[in-house]
């Protein structure tokens, strides 16, 4: 497997990513599957300000994808970054995710952000295993405050100060 830079190229492949997650899963809470437009421009725009989107490719195909970006606009969270993690239900189980994580926590590392949050359905207990097994940590949760396939849903948030700690 190899992890590496998204570009303009697989942006097909991670638009099949993001809606199959819009469509079947709590993992994104919108219920609008995106365009092709949206993707190339979402993607553009991630590398514009800066942010990484990494590809996991195995066997000549895209099986996974992660990017970090902005946890809020203000500047005193500039050292701090929410993250997202998408896998092809395919190859769900295969180690994609943790490498896309891996990879994106050294990523920050070397970025010089402080911390990394997921924001993560808190009845999604693989994600919350994944996180936890590489060292991220609970620091709240919120009740109720989605909505999809006509049930509320609960945000739990991790995260994970990187070594070392800026000063």
């Amino acid at each position: 497997m190899l992890i590496r830079n998204a570009g303009p190229a697989d942006t097909p492949a991670i638009l099949a990513i993001y809606n199959h997650a819009v469509k079947h899963t709590t993992a994104v809470w919108n219920a609008t599957p995106a365009t092709l437009a949206d993707r190339e421009a979402w993607l553009a725009d991630k590398a514009r300000r800066g942010f990484p989107v990494l590809v996991a490719e195995k066997d000549g195909a895209v099986r996974g994808y992660a990017t970090y970006g902005e946890f809020r606009a203000f500047s005193g969270y500039a050292k701090t970054a929410e993250h997202s993690v998408y896998v092809d239900p395919a190859s769900h189980r295969q180690g994609i995710g943790k490498a896309l994580l891996e990879a994106l926590v050294a990523h920050a590392g070397r970025a010089g952000l402080h911390v990394l949050v997921a924001g993560i359905d808190a009845s999604n207990t693989g994600s919350i295993a994944l996180h936890e097994a590489l060292g991220f940590v609970v620091a709240g949760r919120l009740n109720e405050v989605g909505r999809k396939f006509d049930r509320w849903l609960d945000l739990l948030f991790l995260q994970k100060i990187l070594e070392p700690p800026l000063s």
